[in-house]
């Protein structure tokens, strides 16, 4: 217990001091979540104003492996740097790099003449998806953590499917895709703001990076069934 104390510097009680642990690394993670939105939409117009989507449809398939290769190289930096300044630094550059990709769906769905509005419900419903999950992960008393290795072997599948189907083009193969992906970084939002209330995670840079990619896939997957059920062209 002295140890512990010693460790975190606070007050003269271990209960007292994991809890304002959790707190004060729940409060940066919410702020530096909130943060990150900004260089992502930067991105994002960056992307649609300069017509980034069109470089990368030419070639598919060389677009996901360098996409992979990009984000997996910014991951492995982040965790690398995430006890500095420069973690947060990458987190930002990764948020940017991560709204330029969304430039292809975006572009796609402003084609629509409702486009607008229906990005504005995909943010709609992530922020509430966001919400519900993470209200339950702070009331509830339940650990999910045990669903994390499942939902991970899922998210190993859905890229697996969602490269097949760049392919295979099948409409209703990319709708389950999107159906199943919402369900699985939902559970995933649940998971990770839950492990920074019980104390699983102790530094804000990984804790936003994977809230981050959850609320990010939510959104994307969202536009994606909004922009096949819901689009017109009038």
């Amino acid at each position: 217990m002295n140890n512990k104390l010693n460790t975190y510097g606070f007050g003269n009680s271990a209960g007292v001091t994991d809890v304002a642990v959790r707190n004060r690394v729940l409060r940066n993670t919410y702020w530096l979540l909130a943060i990150s939105m900004i260089p992502t939409v930067l991105g994002a117009w960056v992307g649609v104003a300069a017509g980034f989507a069109g470089l990368v449809a030419g070639s598919p398939g060389l677009s996901v492996i360098l996409f992979l290769a990009v984000a997996f190289g910014f991951m492995f930096a982040i965790e690398k740097t995430k006890n500095s300044s420069m973690g947060v630094v990458l987190l930002l550059a990764f948020t940017f790099f991560m709204g330029l990709m969304l430039s292809r769906i975006l572009s796609l769905t402003l084609s629509y003449s409702n486009g607008p509005a229906l990005i504005m419900y995909a943010f709609g419903g992530t922020a509430a998806v966001f919400g519900a999950m993470a209200t339950i992960a702070t009331v509830s008393k339940r650990d999910f953590s045990g669903l994390a290795k499942f939902l991970f072997v899922g998210v190993i599948l859905l890229i697996l499917a969602s490269v097949a189907n760049i392919w295979l083009q099948m409409p209703a193969l990319m709708i389950t895709l999107s159906v199943i992906a919402i369900a699985i970084f939902s559970i995933f939002i649940l998971i990770d703001v839950q492990r920074v209330v019980n104390g699983g995670e102790t530094n804000y840079v990984t804790a936003t990076l994977a809230i981050y990619l959850d609320v990010y896939n939510v959104f994307v997957n969202l536009l994606a069934l909004l922009g096949i059920f819901g689009g017109s062209r009038d």
